[in-house]
Order: C-alpha cells, then sequence, then structure tokens
C-alpha cells in the first residue's frame, strides 16, 4: 500500500525550474530514501510532502490527503525533522517534549519515547548544551510525538562524527521496526545503501533512476571493480579491448578498471597470456557512490 504518493510534481523559483516532473510512491513499512547532488530538489520535493510548500503542478498525496489542503489531517500522520532545526537554547529537553506533545490531540507518551531514544538522562539538559547526536535523538523523538504513520527526515545525520552517524543508523532502523514509515533525505552514499529498501536519485529536479540500492549499483557502468600493480607495464590497448570494461585509471602504477565478471575473466586471461604478475589483485563490487557519481555525470553531492 503506498502511503506516499507524488505525480509530476513541478515548483520553480523566479522561473527557475527546482522540480520538473518528479514521480515516486512510498510503500507502507519501508525506508526510501531520496538521494541527489546540492541544489538537485530534493528538499523541495519533500517540502511539497510535508505540505510547507505548494506545488506549481502535480499530485502529492500522504495517506491520501493533499498536504496542502489537509494540512492538519496530514500533520496528524507524518512527522518531520527539517534540513534545519533548531530549538531556543534554554529550552530543556524535557519542556520540548512537553511542549511538542500538547500540539496533537493523541500524543505519544513521551517519557518511554525519551528513553527508547537515549534521552532519559538528558531530560533536564537545556537544547544548548546537547552534543549533536543529542540534537538529532531529540529531534526524531519530536518528529514522532504525534504518533505519525509516516516520518521525514531530511539530512538528519549531516555534521555528526562517524560513531553518532552509525548510532542514529540504528534509531533509523527501530523506528521502522516500529511500524513507521520513513522518508529519508540523504547525500551520504553509506546511509543510504544500508537503510534504504529503495531510492529515487534526483538530478537537476528530475528522477535520473528509482530502484534498490543494490538494483542501482547493478545499473552502473562498472558494476565490479578490479585493482592491481602489474609487475610489468600491460599494452593499454589490450587493457581498453577487454569485454564489459567500462573505465581503466592508472595512478602511482596501479590498474584500476571498471567492467562487468566477464572483464575480471579477461584480465585474468590476459595476464596470464602477457606472463604478467598482478600483485596485490583486489576484486570488489561497485558501490552505490560509483553508482551516484554515473547517474549524475559526476556532480558532487
Amino acid at each position: 500500500m503506498s502511503v506516499i504518493e507524488v505525480s509530476e510534481l513541478r515548483k520553480s523559483y523566479g522561473g527557475r525550474p527546482a522540480v520538473d516532473g518528479v514521480s515516486f510512491a512510498v510503500e507502507e513499512g519501508e525506508i526510501f530514501g531520496i538521494l541527489g547532488p546540492n541544489g538537485a530538489g530534493k528538499t523541495t520535493t519533500v517540502e511539497c510532502v510535508e505540505g510547507l510548500r505548494t506545488p506549481d503542478a502535480g499530485r502529492v498525496r500522504v495517506t491520501g490527503l493533499d498536504p496542502v489542503t489537509d494540512h492538519e489531517a496530514t500533520s496528524r500522520v507524518l512527522g518531520a525533522q527539517l534540513q534545519e532545526s533548531e530549538l531556543q537554547p534554554k529550552l530543556t529537553v524535557r519542556e520540548a517534549l512537553e511542549l511538542y506533545a500538547a500540539f496533537y490531540p493523541r500524543p505519544a507518551d513521551w517519557r518511554p519515547l525519551a528513553e527508547r531514544l537515549g534521552l532519559t538522562d538528558r531530560l533536564s539538559a537545556r537544547f544548548g548544551k546537547l552534543s549533536g547526536g543529542q540534537k538529532q535523538r531529540l529531534f526524531i523523538a519530536l518528529a514522532l510525538i504525534g504518533n505519525p504513520r509516516i516520518v521525514v527526515l531530511d539530512e538528519l545525520t549531516t555534521g555528526l562524527d562517524p560513531r553518532a552517524r552509525r548510532d542514529t543508523w540504528q534509531l533509523i532502523e527501530d523506528v521502522r521496526a516500529s511500524g513507521v514509515t520513513v522518508l529519508l533525505v540523504t547525500h551520504f552514499m553509506e546511509e543510504a545503501q544500508r537503510l534504504c529498501d529503495r531510492i529515487a536519485v534526483i538530478d537537476k529536479g528530475r528522477i535520473a533512476a528509482l530502484d534498490t540500492p543494490a538494483g542501482l549499483i547493478r545499473r552502473s557502468a562498472g558494476a565490479t571493480m578490479i585493482s592491481f600493480t602489474p609487475s610489468e607495464p600491460l599494452p593499454e590497448d589490450a587493457l581498453t579491448a577487454l569485454p564489459g570494461l567500462a573505465s581503466v585509471e592508472y595512478r602511482d602504477g596501479r590498474v584500476t578498471l571498471a567492467g562487468t565478471d566477464e572483464t575480471v575473466n579477461a584480465v585474468i586471461t590476459l595476464l596470464a597470456r602477457s606472463h604478467v604478475t598482478a600483485h596485490q589483485l583486489r576484486v570488489t563490487d561497485a558501490t552505490l557512490d560509483d553508482a551516484f557519481l554515473d547517474l549524475t555525470k559526476g556532480e558532487a553531492a
């Protein structure tokens, strides 16, 4: 069952399209990722889903509701953590939870929610004194306090150190395990690859691809990476003629090939035929990062 439906969504600013015909559906119970370079239209898209922006054209439905005309009803089924979130520095964690709970007719009990998110021992702490990871856990709690069916998390782990980021990933998985559908906006490839069931890659305001992480990786021009340091140089024309080869790179005497399983077999045959030893031979699958760069034509995230 689709709990979010976006069809031919369009939004422009000053005559310049930020979102240009985006369509996707989010199924109940999944973690759906939106991935793309900075300025690709990710945040504008989710702000239209949240009812914070009015589309110029297209259709958006959240559990069948129009998030603009049915904004109050939508806010009861959808919780959100915005890309840039802030609270008054002197507000305590307890005060923030009690305040947000008062906004909803049937809020979650914030006490077990705080315990689940590791905030119980920080209830008296002021927002301005919290660490980055603690603030993010609080924002997750505030997004969940209305007992939503769906939660939107926009660039949740930006600015966190690696440990805090991984702790937050576990929290997101726990949120999904509790029955909440997650719409996750990110530009961290590892984050998307670990968490998301499906990913929509947005580039220049349009959907460049929509698939599972594994499916996106398979679409990459080089789904298999082969790297080695040859005992002596191999003829360049022999390498470029390898079947399934997508690219070849030379750096500090090391050769890196992007290709397919067929490329692996062919390069091993070439090495044997040329009596060349491959030192530190590595064969690995491509990553979501490789697929992303391929899909977005190498633009930086």
